[in-house]
């Protein structure tokens, strides 16, 4: 059996990440980032509640409950790792110390508005570490569907929901196809197999430029 699609995507965002980095991973998707990253990168996973060092997923009936991400989902640390209070956690962020954030979203503009938080008349605990690792890594990357439930474009040409930041994505990885987002122009450099431009364009709610070596992302 191949990957699958969510694994496929967190393989691309695992291309991103370079040795020595300080990285901080959302819920959801991002979390399976760990899973594909070269083993022989250094690199500390961020989370918000205080642990800097995170490894791969534990295997089922090996999760430790008193080890989890700031999602509450259980995780690793590798060697090397430490902890420390959500205080200190949020103090790398907002001194700019994590290098690449990689997010979920429920929208991102073309000019890299990101919309993650809320859905209007949903009740949620709040915002998290969202605004803070949006405005203040030194980089975003976006994980998400391209489209939601209702086959509506994530990507827009400006977010209808709440803002998280404005103009901070750098770049969207979606099931579809990758998209870089440079001095306010949206371009589409990669896609995945066996999904052509024209399905890109047609599942897309605003205009991009196309990479003129778009890359095509065949992962067994």
């Amino acid at each position: 059996m191949g990957i699958d699609t969510r694994n496929k995507m967190a393989k691309r965002a695992a291309e991103e990440i370079s040795s020595g980095m300080v990285v901080n991973l959302g819920i959801g998707i991002a979390s399976l980032v760990p899973n594909h990253l070269d083993p022989d990168l250094h690199v500390m996973f961020h989370a918000e509640n205080g642990i800097i060092g995170m490894g791969e997923s534990p295997a089922k009936g090996l999760e430790d409950e008193n080890l989890c991400n700031a999602g509450g989902f259980p995780v690793t640390v590798v060697t090397g790792a430490s902890y420390c209070d959500s205080a200190i956690a949020f103090g790398m962020i907002r001194r700019g110390r994590v290098d690449l954030t990689i997010l979920g979203s429920l929208q991102v503009s073309k000019d890299g508005d990101l919309a993650n938080w809320i859905v209007p008349g949903r009740k949620i605990p709040g915002m998290g570490g969202a605004m803070e690792l949006a405005q203040k890594a030194r980089r975003v990357a976006v994980l998400m569907n391209h489209t939601d439930r209702d086959g509506t474009s994530k990507i827009v040409e400006a977010c209808t929901l709440p803002l998280t930041a404005a103009g901070c994505v750098n770049l969207i990885i979606t099931n579809l196809a990758v998209f870089k987002i440079m001095e306010g122009t949206l371009i589409l450099t990669e896609r995945f197999a066996p999904h052509t431009i024209a399905e890109i364009v047609d599942k897309t709610a605003c205009e991009f430029s196309v990479a003129d070596n778009i890359r095509i992302i065949e992962y067994e």
